[in-house]
């Protein structure tokens, strides 16, 4: 009998190892909705959202946006903050750092990467990174030609770093051109971003043996709109995902069939994404993403009663130019990845 107990002792400590090989690594996608810092840049129309603007953005204001950004980034985390966070519609580094040292947030091993980009608001993209599970190698600035009247935008954030199973990953954060002056008439601009997009995920794939490549952020397009159908050709992933139905150079989003993550004028659609090449849904790699994980997080306090067009809507900061107080005009997207630590 006792020789029994320590056989089942000695599979239970080896079942342990195993599980504690396994380290979880969480990737959220969030357009957080005009933050900005409180200070003017003469550079950039931001007057708005000034003490003295017209949305009366104050210093209490925004410490609360503050806390609400951090507030959320923990929840989708839960026990486990998450390893990447690409944030879209943020301002500067100020507000970037006063993110990481004014809230919670400050406790964990989080550092970040930002654009400076053309846009005339200021607003920019960036990337949240754990220390601990993402070491950073680089950074790019991929830079988006304007075309014809429409205004200069931000630039795709490409940002490539180490995890802990040794592979390199290759991450892209985007926010790309507004529909503000027209679906049809700014389409151009939002094609030619996602081009540039897909040239240098495909210079990545054409020199890396196996590149793992992740693209996520605010596209402005849903699935079925030619900027992902047609140019960055991101495919629904298959109901049975394995090795024989899963081409490793393809695109997959992995919210093709979500049901959507923003609402305007009381139907929702699906403008936020998260994109990964086949290679990265490789279950028996040391590293893959969980596809079955991709889900839009959506907790009851970052949605309101909408008393316009009934049901729900996300709990915004601004609702026009009244203060609600809120979270985002988004909701934010969350997925799963799998690493076997390097022994």
């Amino acid at each position: 009998m006792k020789i029994l107990f320590i056989h089942f002792m000695f599979i239970g400590l080896l079942v342990a190892g195993e599980c504690r090989a396994q380290e979880a690594f969480r990737v959220m996608s969030y357009n957080v909705e005009n933050f900005f810092d409180t200070q003017d840049n003469p550079e950039k129309l931001d007057d708005d959202f000034l003490p003295s603007g017209i949305r009366a953005w104050t210093p209490g204001r925004y410490y609360r946006k503050l806390q609400r950004t951090a507030q959320t980034i923990l929840a989708v985390g839960e026990w486990n903050p998450p390893a990447l966070v690409g944030l879209c519609e943020v301002e500067n580094d100020s507000v970037m750092v006063h993110l990481l040292r004014r809230t919670p947030l400050h406790n964990l091993f989080y550092q970040y990467v930002i654009t400076q980009g053309d846009d005339v608001r200021g607003i920019n993209v960036a990337l949240l990174y754990r220390r601990d599970l993402f070491r950073f190698l680089s950074k790019e600035e991929i830079r988006v030609p304007v075309i014809r009247y429409q205004r200069p935008t931000r630039p795709i954030l490409y940002v490539s770093g180490q995890i802990q199973t040794g592979d390199t990953l290759d991450v892209f954060v985007c926010h790309l051109p507004s529909r503000y002056s027209g679906e049809k008439e700014t389409e151009q601009s939002r094609i030619n971003a996602a081009r540039l997009v897909r040239q240098r995920a495909d210079s990545l794939q054409r020199c890396r043996r196996r590149p793992q490549i992740l693209i996520m952020g605010d596209f402005n397009d849903t699935p079925f709109d030619r900027s992902l159908r047609e140019v960055l050709m991101a495919r629904q992933v298959p109901t049975r995902c394995s090795i024989d139905t899963i081409c490793p150079r393809i695109y997959y989003n992995l919210f093709y069939d979500a049901k959507g993550s923003h609402k305007y004028q009381g139907n929702w659609s699906q403008l936020d994404h998260i994109i990964v090449n086949g290679s990265l849904l490789d279950a028996d790699a040391p590293f893959h993403i969980v596809p079955e994980s991709a889900r839009i997080f959506s907790p009851s306090y970052l949605l309101k009663d909408d008393r316009t067009w009934q049901g729900k809507r996300p709990f915004r900061t601004y609702h026009g130019y009244r203060y609600e107080g809120g979270f985002s005009d988004h909701l934010p997207l969350v997925v799963d990845g799998e690493m076997r630590k390097e022994e």
